[in-house]
């Protein structure tokens, strides 16, 4: 195999990551909250050694990393007013069974025992860290834009929301959920919290799907020439090979 199938397949390989990166936008383009990724690719110089005079470095195509689309989700209104949607930065904190998690996804609901939770039951945090819990006397709750909770019995607390230090760290688990090490995370001084809504998912599927298809042409394009390769190697191999016999 010669350094231009080499340099096909690293094509190759780049696209088929790229594609799954668009089928997963396009999953959780109904995912509350979700922000898409999206891929950063690279050139990576090889010196070729032993090749004719002249500039012999090889050029490939390195997958460099996967990183978060921030822009925000349209806000769409709900009447639900558990649902919680923010307008600007920030993310919500959810305690999950391995630890705090970021989230943007807002869809809460009041648990049996008066807790708030999301939708795979795990419960919202305050300001301090510690999870929203409400009376059954709450009826009547009211969410300000600071995220201050309060109901027709007085105040409740305050719910939290906090940014990564590095954005760009943060590991997504699930459609919904983001894992930062807690020690960097800070509180938002101006939250803007919206009740009765909930954030859409920033993905759009037409765009999404026409990168997809951009993807796949440019993976058979490469994958024809590496194929064309093949064969013409092959054909080489057969014709040497009739000619010793």
């Amino acid at each position: 195999m010669d350094n231009g199938t080499y340099v096909a397949l690293s094509r190759l390989t780049a696209q088929t990551r790229a594609m799954d990166v668009a089928a997963a936008n396009l999953a959780n383009a109904n995912t509350p909250g979700y922000r898409a990724e999206r891929m950063a690719f690279s050139d990576w110089l090889v010196r070729e050694h032993g090749g004719p005079k002249g500039d012999n470095t090889l050029t490939f195509t390195q997958d460099r990393a996967t990183y978060r689309d921030r822009q925000a989700g349209q806000i769409s209104r709900t009447g639900n007013p558990l649902d919680l949607a923010l307008s600007g930065d920030g993310f919500f904190t959810v305690m999950s069974a391995s630890g705090p998690r970021l989230t943007r996804a807002g869809h809460f609901t009041m648990s049996p025992d008066g807790t708030l939770t999301d939708e795979a039951g795990e419960n919202l945090l305050d300001d301090t860290g510690q999870k929203v819990q409400l009376s059954p006397a709450d009826t009547h709750i009211t969410v300000a834009a600071d995220g201050t909770l309060s109901s027709e019995n007085g105040l409740i607390g305050k719910i939290g929301v906090v940014n990564a230090a590095d954005p760009n760290r943060l590991r997504a688990e699930g459609g919904w959920r983001l894992n930062a090490d807690a020690t960097t995370t800070a509180p938002v001084t101006a939250p803007k919290v919206v009740q009765g809504a909930v954030e859409d998912s920033n993905v759009q599927p037409v765009a999404e799907v026409t990168r997809m298809m951009s993807d796949l042409r440019n993976f058979q394009m490469v994958a024809q020439y590496v194929q064309a390769e093949a064969d013409r190697q092959q054909s080489a191999i057969d014709k040497i090979l009739a000619q010793r016999n």
